[in-house]
């Protein structure tokens, strides 16, 4: 039987329909307000769902992430980013020639047209690697723009094939860039994350020297980054793919607003957080001001606004960060060390764990890469990279099915009506 919901609007009885999810909470269709003249009001959308969507589940409260009903534990252990990036784009795991395939498909798309990669030119090396990233996205509209589809399943296809396979190319490139180094071409003899990492710390020519430890552990990272569900730059992708435009300039915006620091630049606040405690000795005098209300220090990498419960993605990286750090050497590095200090304050104190303020992924991909030897500007381009196969597939299965163009509405609290006054009389 269908559930409704009746809500009265001045003295009139209106029913909603309640929509079924697969898991988690059902959503109250709303759509039918409007012909009442009548708009919700939710600041955030933290109670709307925008869409429908066969992706990505998070149940916040149980501690749950899943890609098309895998979790992420298995996936992040048994799994690869490219067995990971088909999955969500085809809704299924691929058998063993599938992935081959799909593979060769990547690497058959990773190099840059030279002409291209003169877009760098105009960027000085102390321009942030997001905003390179940001342009060089959009600026492959130019070589890919013409002819293309988007309501051609092919086309899209193509399109994220491109999209996944050029951006550890175009991120590396930026690293490169920043540095005032010359670029390394992608190999094909490498894996996805092992080339990222090559075509960033390696020489032109050379053979590869990435360590299997780190590489995996960049794996992961990207693995646990595909995708995430409806956030601020998954629905910025949607919101400016419901305009029709080409996948790059969507997938570009999503890429703006993932530079935030409440979203994607979190873990190299982390960074900056560590940074500035300074030394171990600081930790609780740190914490405390976390503690106070009137002051304006806020640890950053605990706790989490979707996940109630923790995160499952922070013990799986958690695991990748401490092999690194073994493998490294660099336990005692500082601002490490203020990072485990952190870590056992945030598992022991009452105070943490009666908000539920653990350790987030932010907090262990941050120290993660910094023990890599990743300058904290190339954090948030990293995620960027992971988030790709979920940028592109939202971005496909909006388009796969009848969509309306995305248009808030709001609730106006200006001025009324008013008359204009001649300049001279004000």
């Amino acid at each position: 039987m269908t559930q409704k919901v009746e809500i009265t609007i001045d003295g009139k009885t209106v029913e909603l329909p309640v929509l079924e999810a697969t898991e988690g909470t059902n959503v109250v269709d709303v759509r039918g307000l409007i012909s009442e003249g009548i708009f919700t009001y939710d600041p955030g959308f933290l109670s709307t769902a925008a869409c429908d969507s066969n992706i990505t589940y998070i149940d916040g409260d149980a501690g749950i992430l899943m890609y098309r009903g895998y979790p992420i534990e298995q996936l992040a252990e048994k799994s690869s980013h490219m067995e990971v990036c088909y999955l969500l784009l085809n809704g299924r795991l691929p058998d063993a020639s599938a992935l081959e395939g799909f593979i060769e498909d990547i690497k058959s798309r990773a190099a840059i047209d030279d002409q291209f990669k003169h877009i760098f030119d105009g960027f000085t090396n102390k321009a942030h690697p997001m905003s390179m990233l940001c342009a060089a996205i959009a600026g492959l509209a130019s070589l890919f723009h013409d002819g293309l589809d988007i309501y051609n399943a092919e086309h899209r296809h193509e399109s994220a094939l491109q999209l996944i396979a050029k951006i550890p190319t175009l991120a590396a490139m930026t690293y490169r860039k920043s540095i005032g180094k010359e670029f390394v071409e992608p190999n094909p003899d490498l894996d996805y994350a092992e080339n990222f990492l090559n075509m960033c710390f390696g020489e032109p020519g050379a053979a590869s020297t990435i360590s299997p430890t780190l590489a995996s552990a960049m794996d992961k990272i990207f693995i646990l980054h595909a995708d995430h569900e409806q956030n601020a730059s998954t629905s910025t992708v949607r919101l400016a793919g419901s305009t029709e435009a080409d996948p790059y300039a969507s997938i570009a915006a999503g890429v703006a607003a993932l530079w935030g620091p409440s979203h994607g630049g979190a873990n190299e606040a982390v960074l900056n957080m560590l940074g500035e405690i300074g030394d171990d000795s600081r930790v609780q005098e740190f914490v405390d001001k976390a503690k106070d209300k009137d002051d304006p220090f806020k640890l950053m990498g605990f706790g989490h606004r979707v996940y109630k419960n923790f995160d499952p993605r922070a013990t799986v990286m958690q695991a990748s960060c401490d092999a690194v750090l073994e493998e490294q050497g660099i336990e005692d590095e500082p601002l490490l060390k203020i990072a485990k200090s952190l870590e056992k304050i945030a598992r022991e104190q009452e105070y943490f764990i009666e908000r539920k303020l653990y350790p987030n992924i932010d907090f262990y991909s941050g120290i993660t890469l910094q023990a890599m030897g990743i300058p904290t500007n190339m954090f948030t381009v990293i995620f960027a990279l992971g988030r790709m196969p979920g940028w592109i597939t939202h971005w496909d299965e909006m388009l796969s099915s009848p969509f309306k163009i995305g248009r808030p509405r709001q609730l106006y609290l200006g001025p009324s009506k008013r008359d204009y006054t001649d300049i001279n009389a004000r």
